[in-house]
């Protein structure tokens, strides 16, 4: 063979070698353990991840492999779910109740996960017990690859903040609540990546550190369990770029309504005097009026935050309409990539017949005397057997499966005394679904979808109809994984149920999910190949 032939043979290997290599490989060790926190400056039992709370930040780039051994030290079973991370053809490692068993004490359990077109910002939480309230969550940074530019400068730096509502009771004493037939009650405040801060306290951390003329990306979840959180910045305007794995049009804001489960990124530049600023969040639609605080600083700024914090916005009706507007506000960027299922906006979702659609209201009731949430007249209750594993062997009694219990439509009227049962919904692969959600109840609700990406449509006052459908946004809504509903309002959201798996469809919070608020999608495949969906994972 003479040189230019090996040349071109040599070729030809690489190209061979670049086409066959796997994507990137990321490896975690979590050791999951109880420890004493203090988020609100009373010591409790917390979950901690390897010694942390809130627990380590998994930061990876869109195509990534994944692979996290959980250790379960605690005294009962464990598991993590990953809000967002959709997964493709793989709900056995959802980490919900009705896909897996949970991890037993003193036992591991690995996780094997890719992201793919998902660049944005997540979560991870337990869906055991009531141990969300207890922490054990982090936060989940998917980065886009070089080859596929962001819309926006990239920032000096980024910074993950985890906020949300907490109780000071520990999470056996809710639990224990819940289980007796009582309501946890209202939350005692609100935690900043674990900590509560007030006005004038010199000596605390500051969240971030900034340099003056730079830009910066904060990352911002709630991760509460029950309470919407409004947050702002001290003197500086945030723009928006990213909710929930989607780019946004790039909208500017004073504040931004955050609601429980939801996760969105903002550029904040350091155009101010070089000093303390406060980053502010405060509790909104809710009886009591909670709000912490943490400090913003500029590298070597002289003076402490100014005492007077940025006014939250209206409350009561006047602020739902404006947190309505703000939701309208919100749009698809289009011209950048995005998220599936609509990379570079070739996704034309409103000209897409609709081929079923499913009205789901919530309530609120009770069995056997004993307070219970759920969804159409019927509470969710967990088998002992998984339900994904009891469908996947052919055995639908052995966890009490019953695929008519919840029908498409809610009764006219709910009875107060509620049907419990294993809540499964048939969906047929790949159909095109509207789903609304309804909400007669006096508060605000949060739902979220596991395995896909849905476009929120549509989110307005009253009852639902057909006639509506006019006023939904078919051009560019961003496509999510969480939709908020206000006191007595509908929202409307349409997806492709086009992942495989027992996917699960919840309440965000937390005391409804727990009291039966969710139920679980049964999308199969008809060739039940392994292209649709990976085969049980023991």
């Amino acid at each position: 063979m003479d040189s230019s032939m090996m040349f071109v043979a040599f070729l030809l290997c690489l190209s061979a070698g670049t086409i066959l290599a796997e994507d990137p490989y990321l490896f975690f060790d979590w050791k999951v353990t109880y420890g004493t926190i203090s988020p609100l400056g009373v010591p409790q039992q917390g979950i901690l991840i390897n010694g942390q709370f809130p627990g380590p930040t998994i930061n990876c780039t869109s195509n990534n492999n994944i692979i996290v051994n959980v250790f379960n030290q605690l005294d009962e079973p464990f598991l993590l779910t990953w809000a967002g991370i959709q997964q493709r053809k793989n709900s056995w490692m959802d980490g919900t109740l009705g896909t897996m068993c949970p991890i037993l004490p003193g036992r591991n359990f690995t996780y094997k996960l890719q992201v793919k077109d998902q660049i944005g910002t997540y979560f991870y939480f337990p869906t055991t017990a009531f141990h969300r309230a207890a922490g054990g969550l982090g936060m989940i940074q998917v980065q886009s690859r070089d080859l596929i530019p962001i819309p926006y400068d990239r920032p000096a730096d980024e910074f993950a903040v985890l906020l949300g509502d907490w109780y000071n009771k520990g999470h056996k004493t809710l639990k224990k609540t819940l289980d007796s037939g009582h309501t946890i009650g209202l939350p005692d405040g609100i935690q900043i990546n674990g900590k509560s801060g007030k006005v004038g306290d010199s000596a605390a951390e500051p969240l971030a550190t900034m340099e003056p003329g730079k830009t910066y990306k904060y990352r911002i979840c709630n991760v509460g369990l029950r309470i919407s959180v409004n947050f702002r910045f001290q003197g500086h305007i945030m723009k928006l770029v990213e909710i929930e794995g989607s780019h946004t049009v790039q909208n500017a804001y004073d504040s931004l309504d955050l609601h429980v489960g939801q996760c969105l990124a903002v550029l904040v530049t350091a155009d101010q005097s070089p000093k303390d600023y406060y980053f502010v969040a405060s509790s909104r639609f809710s009886k009591i009026q909670l709000t912490s605080v943490a400090i913003i600083r500029y590298a070597n700024g002289k003076g402490p935050a100014s005492p007077e914090l940025p006014p939250p916005p209206p409350q009561h009706v006047a602020g739902i309409a404006w947190s309505v507007n703000q939701f309208r506000s919100f749009r698809w960027n289009l011209t950048s990539n995005a998220a599936r299922p609509n990379p570079q906006g070739t996704y034309h979702y409103g000209k897409i017949n609709i081929t079923r659609t499913i009205k789901l209201a919530n309530f609120r009731g009770a069995h056997d005397g004993k307070l219970r949430f759920g969804i159409n007249g019927v509470s969710h209750q967990n088998p002992s057997t998984p339900l994904k594993i009891a469908e996947y062997f052919g055995k639908p009694d052995l966890a009490f499966i019953n695929y008519d219990l919840l029908k498409d439509e809610p009764p006219k009227e709910i009875s107060t005394s509620v049907v419990t049962g294993s809540v499964v919904v048939n969906a047929t692969f790949r159909n095109f679904v509207e789903i609304i959600f309804e909400n007669q109840e006096k508060t605000i609700q949060t739902w979220h979808l596991d395995g896909h990406s849905f476009f929120a449509v549509a989110i307005e006052h009253g009852k639902w109809s057909p006639e509506k459908r006019k006023n939904y946004n078919l051009l560019d809504a961003v496509s999510r994984n969480t939709v908020q509903v206000y006191p007595n309002s509908w929202a409307a959201i349409l997806t492709t149920l086009d992942n495989a798996g027992m996917w699960n469809l919840r309440s965000e919070m937390a005391e409804r999910a727990y009291l039966g608020q969710q139920l679980y999608f049964s999308v199969l495949s008809p060739g039940r190949s392994t292209r649709d969906e990976y085969k049980h994972s023991p």
